[in-house]
């Protein structure tokens, strides 16, 4: 049976390569990528970085980037079926098995491999070809900055995701730019902050004038703050969190429920600093989120017009937050029918009679299942607390420390930290904080794995759907999908995995 190479390393408009699993190869490759009449213009460089940027929207229709960090994480539980529940309870395998068969691997961490890398290769066209382009020379810059900004971003989302990765950065001109063996985590870190270093260089500040769902010189650092704490950084960390948040260019929202009212997202820009942005007039860009997260039978309009009830929040996550705090708005235990009746919490899935719901992302004006939202990638909010975090780290709980995560605290209606803690809990009250303010957002199950602290925490996070949930030391991070390692000889397997 003859098989073509993964679209996700070699170019899609490659010449064919095929082989059988155990044959040698039998059709020739012809040239390269066709690229002759393109890169000539202003207009030619803008298209390009719109397709560098298409991989957002592949991350987020499907949302594999939101559901590979929160399937296997202790805030959200799936509904036990087509395939998704393999990652709650760590039973997939490299070759994705459970998601292929229900045809679910666009939102699994298969497709998120295969949209990075997308992206990766659509960004190294720009960086390589738009410098050369007669245009503008400012915005010319900015585009480049651009596109240096999204390689990095997509390979911190490889990265996180599995490890050590394929680090790609030329575009593939033939068959054998694609076979690349992968690099050390930490060469992975070192490209991404050479990337984001010469990003920062070339991208104008955050202003009035910013596209939408674009990046900006502010975004760029924030990444590379987010970055330099995963690769433990501290200093890098707390350095580039602060001058974020020092410039002055973002400012939290004054009730964090409003970052998510997808009639107030103009606003909420002032503190979603990159976002998926959801497409509130042609409707023509939406994410599927909303329709997981409503009711089934889309049975509240509140939610959204098409909904499936495919994902929940563990009740002892929504029983973990003080009463008082407003972040608990963003979840419910009953809905308003759309015959305008109250259903209450046993009602609201069969699979369990503690359901709870996950509102950041209704939309009673959606079209089907994909509402208008955007999904955040990047908040200010999450700049405070690296800040704390790093600090910490660094120095101990310093009334800096407090300061940080204090603030969003205070935000959420709740009391100052308490004074006086260890380093140990206090790092730990900063996690526990990121959990209640990033839930739903693709965010927990790193800080899970980025501390190793996965083993034991998933353990306790169970209800009657998953009463036992047992992750290795391997679910650490994804395998890479088999048909990968197939595609390109040189690239092996995560050890654990092997």
């Amino acid at each position: 049976m003859k098989r073509s190479f993964s679209k996700s390393i070699l170019v899609a408009v490659l010449a064919a390569y095929c082989s059988s699993a155990c044959q040698e190869l039998d059709e020739t490759v012809y040239s390269s990528v066709i690229t002759n009449n393109f890169y000539k213009s202003a207009q030619d460089a803008e298209a390009a970085l719109t397709a560098a940027y298409g991989s957002i929207n592949d991350l987020f229709d499907q949302a594999p980037i939101v559901f590979a960090g929160d399937f296997a994480g202790d805030q959200l539980w799936v509904k036990p079926v087509v395939g998704r529940n393999v990652f709650a309870v760590y039973s997939y395998d490299t070759d994705y098995s459970g998601p292929k068969s229900f045809g679910r691997t666009a939102e699994s961490p298969y497709g998120l491999w295969q949209f990075c890398y997308k992206g990766i290769e659509n960004a190294n066209w720009v960086i390589d070809r738009v410098p050369s382009i007669a245009m503008e020379t400012n915005r010319r810059n900015a585009i480049v900055g651009e596109a240096l900004f999204l390689r990095a971003f997509y390979h911190f989302t490889l990265t996180k995701n599995f490890g050590d990765v394929v680090i790609r950065i030329a575009p593939s001109q033939s068959e054998s730019d694609a076979l690349v063996a992968k690099s050390a985590k930490a060469e992975v870190y070192k490209q991404i902050f050479k990337d984001l270093d010469e990003a920062i260089a070339k991208l104008p500040s955050y202003s009035s004038s910013t596209i939408k769902g674009r990046a900006s010189r502010e975004v760029a650092i924030g990444l590379y703050a987010k970055a330099a704490l995963y690769a433990e950084d501290w200093t890098t960390a707390k350095t580039k969190s602060l001058e974020v948040i020092n410039s002055g260019k973002y400012a939290l929202m004054p009730n964090a429920v409003d970052v998510f009212d997808v009639e107030k997202e103009d606003a909420a820009r002032q503190e979603n600093m990159f976002a998926f942005e959801g497409d509130n007039a042609t409707r023509a860009r939406g994410t599927t989120l909303m329709g997981f997260c409503g009711p089934a039978n889309s049975a509240s309009r509140d939610y959204g017009n098409t909904t499936f009830g495919s994902i929940f929040a563990f009740q002892a996550f929504y029983d973990s937050f003080n009463p008082v705090d407003k972040r608990r708005q963003l979840l419910d235990t009953t809905f308003i029918s759309v015959a305008g009746k109250v259903v209450p919490q046993k009602e609201i899935t069969p699979y369990t009679v503690k359901g709870v719901l996950i509102k950041k992302y209704m939309d009673k004006n959606s079209v089907g299942a994909k509402g208008r939202n955007n999904v955040p990638m990047l908040r200010l909010a999450d700049l405070y607390l690296i800040a704390s975090e790093a600090e910490a780290r660094l120095n101990g709980p310093t009334a800096t420390a407090y300061q940080y995560i204090n603030a969003i605290r205070t935000r959420a209606g709740l009391a100052n930290l308490q004074t006086g803690l260890s380093k140990d809990d206090f790092i730990k009250a900063v996690l526990q904080e990121r959990s209640w303010e990033f839930f739903a957002e693709g965010d927990r199950w790193y800080d899970l794995t980025r501390t190793n602290t996965f083993l034991t925490v998933i353990p306790k996070a169970v209800n009657e759907v998953y009463p036992t949930r047992t992750p290795l030391p391997k679910h650490r991070y994804y395998p890479i999908p088999l048909d990968e390692i197939r595609a390109n000889p040189k690239l092996e397997q995560n050890p654990d995995w092997k």
